[in-house]
């Protein structure tokens, strides 16, 4: 079974954006993007590969990403229909228009059936993109954990998961720090 590992960027005070979507302020350092680039080059958007040239990199972690509408959105906006075109992109919204491409497909009924259905398919893990109320529909999907802690605190903006209280643990796998000041942590659900 396929596992659904969600990766998101944090503040320290659990914030996953600014109250308008706003993540300009993340402090990123050559060396933090190195390490993104080749350690999750599998979920770089397809531009960012491009630049780094690892555009024919093979897959070795993820070959679907998962996402809501309000993730998807940055990217149409900027004309870009497939953001990850390395990866099958699955979009949770029930407003955004069947794009002109193969690789994305529209979701428009529930996302854990879907979701459930992706893990059970043969193939490398599933990346949960966002965002929070996706995060939150999912909670009981979500296999792993990859949180990026920034140093920030923002006062307020949109949470990690928008669900209600249910404490859900997580043991954890992994603790890295980098010159930015913001600590990779690697989390497995305990089931």
């Amino acid at each position: 079974m396929r596992e659904l590992t969600y990766y998101i960027g944090v503040t320290l005070d659990g914030f996953i954006a600014g109250p308008d979507d706003e993540v300009d302020f993340y402090p990123v350092t050559p060396a933090f993007a190195e390490m993104l680039g080749t350690e999750l080059a599998d979920i770089q958007p397809a531009h960012v590969r491009a630049g780094r040239g690892g555009v024919d990199e093979p897959l070795t972690r993820f070959d679907t990403v998962v996402m809501g509408r309000r993730t998807y959105e940055p990217a149409l906006q900027a004309g870009i229909t497939d953001p990850y075109s390395q990866l099958r992109t699955v979009v949770f919204s029930t407003t955004v228009a069947d794009p002109d491409e193969s690789n994305v497909e529209i979701v428009r009924t529930d996302p854990v059936a879907r979701v459930r259905a992706l893990k059970a398919e043969h193939g490398l893990g599933i990346y949960l993109a966002g965002g929070a109320v996706l995060a939150g529909v999912l909670l009981d999907e979500i296999d792993r954990l990859i949180v990026k802690k920034y140093p920030v605190i923002a006062g307020s903006g949109i949470p990690m998961a928008s669900h209600p209280f249910a404490p859900t643990m997580f043991a954890l796998d992994q603790v890295r720090a980098f010159d930015n000041g913001c600590v990779v942590l690697e989390y497995t659900r305990l089931r």
